[in-house]
């Protein structure tokens, strides 16, 4: 146990604690789920695991309250692992190590996991607690949320009898979550064709110090995105000299802005010189429109080793030229909802694998259609380049509803113990909420959470007195749910 499981309120954070040591990435989970069903055991409650791996399980009410319609709890068990350069922590064996600066908990050089595992904490702290006041609860553990909400589209409706679901992935204090845009990724593949390196020298090209962070919730920011950087650096190179590429790569999560990239090049010994000046130039230029955003953005150029082998001549130039043409950012801002990006493009990671050249990006809309045309942009561009396309299904967004009954007991609540009401928003990032209501009908959903900042970069943290808030409401609010009305 570390210094996390003294924080107030225990009976959430000892969990949190525990999380810290279990490795839970996307699609591997399975030590989470484990601990999820102990905790469940341990208090004799019944559990079930449905094909996908998501696990329901079911607190009866004290005796008083077993009347009170039934209440969803929801969050998900995985997390985005994210690391700083340089560092060799490894998400599948090391546990993360906690820090505490102030108010804020991190982890060192990793992200966190207060994304979701605050929620996922928040749930096992009422499982285990005989001194809260609740209806009938059935707490919904989904798996694969970071890499397209694969848990919650194969989640098992029929496990399932409430109508009222309080999602617990929210990373806003004071804020009340009520729609979230839909998404999907494109992934773009391009064959691999290597050639002996030419005569020359070698460079190896590293972009880092940039923020990053959630390519849904932080797309506004304008933050730099590093393989885009460091690709248009190459291609104002290869303006003075054959530049071939012998290794590219950036990223790490389909749903984070790349906050590092690299590449290795072969150009002619005599234009080697004019290449570097060429790449410390221009980047220097984006980093002085990055200078609000990434003041920290940093290019680092060395020699290195020449490689046996580069990739094709028209290899180099069509990904550089593919990777500059892929829209990122912002596509569009709603006109309905003032400050809120309703459809965006992230340009999230490229590497090689299996003799392929793979580039992942993922859009997001809160409209179905500019939804499906974003995704039709970024595959015309891909095409054009002779790239092959994969985009699997997209997920759903949420549709806000204002006049939601739940909505309107968790303001009331919220206004009790706080003196002002809660903001209510739409969310450009994905929440579950869409999927699960496409699944179960008829659901009357919120989302809400402690304050969480910088999510899916190493910089992640949580702000610590809004945890104790956050639970203090949530129980408060199941409170109130076993008097009212179903």
């Amino acid at each position: 146990m570390s210094f996390v499981a003294s924080l107030e309120p225990q009976v959430l954070w000892r969990h949190f604690d525990q999380l810290l040591t279990i490795p839970r990435g996307s699609g591997a989970e399975e030590a989470a789920r484990c601990y999820v069903l102990e905790v469940a055991a341990r208090r004799g409650y019944a559990a079930d695991c449905d094909a996908v791996g998501n696990v329901v399980v079911r607190k009866p009410a004290p005796a008083a309250s077993a009347e009170a319609a039934v209440v969803i709890l929801q969050s998900h068990l995985d997390m985005v692992q994210e690391r700083r350069a340089g560092t060799t922590h490894d998400f599948a064996r090391d546990p993360l190590v906690p820090r505490r600066d102030g108010e804020y908990l991190y982890a060192t050089d990793t992200t966190l996991g207060a994304d979701n595992g605050i929620g996922i904490a928040s749930m096992l702290a009422v499982l285990e607690a005989d001194d809260i006041e609740h209806p009938p609860l059935e707490l919904v553990f989904t798996v694969d949320e970071e890499r397209g909400l694969a848990g919650a589209a194969g989640l098992d409706a029929g496990l399932l009898t409430g109508r009222r679901l309080l999602n617990l992935d929210s990373e806003e204090e004071g804020v009340l979550y009520i729609g979230c845009a839909g998404g999907g990724d494109s992934v773009l593949t391009l064959p691999v064709r290597r050639e002996p390196a030419p005569r020359g020298e070698a460079l190896r090209c590293t972009v880092g110090g940039l923020r990053g962070g959630h390519s849904g919730a932080d797309i506004h920011l304008q933050r730099g995105n590093a393989i885009r950087l460091l690709v248009r650096a190459l291609q104002a190179a290869a303006a003075f000299a054959p530049v071939r590429i012998a290794r590219l790569g950036g990223g790490g999560a389909r749903n984070a802005i790349p906050r590092d990239a690299e590449a290795v090049i072969v150009a002619p010994a005599d234009r080697m010189d004019v290449v570097a000046r060429a790449l410390t130039e221009e980047f220097d230029r984006a980093r002085e429109e990055l200078k609000a955003t990434d003041p920290d953005a940093k290019l680092e150029v060395a020699k290195t080793t020449v490689p046996s082998d580069v990739w094709a001549e028209d290899l180099s130039a069509t990904v550089m030229r593919l990777l500059l043409a892929l829209p990122h950012g912002v596509l569009a801002m709603s006109m309905e909802l003032p400050g809120l990006v309703e459809t965006s493009t992230n340009v999230a990671m490229i590497g090689e694998r299996d003799d392929q050249v793979r580039i992942a990006t993922s859009q997001r809309s809160a409209v179905a259609s500019a939804l499906a045309a974003a995704r039709a942009q970024v595959r015309a561009i891909a095409e054009l380049a002779g790239a092959a396309v994969e985009q699997p299904p997209a997920y759903p967004g949420w549709q806000p509803n204002p006049a939601s009954p739940l909505l309107a007991l968790v303001q009331d609540v919220y206004a009790a113990r706080t003196g002002h009401r809660a903001e209510v928003r739409a969310i450009h990032a994905g929440l579950e909420c869409g999927l699960i209501g496409e699944r179960v009908p008829g659901l009357d959903m919120v989302s809400l959470g402690p304050q969480i900042e910088h999510a899916h970069s190493p910089d992640e943290r949580v702000h610590i007195p809004s945890v104790e808030r956050f639970y203090d409401l949530l129980c408060t609010i199941l409170k109130e749910l076993t008097a009212a009305a179903t």
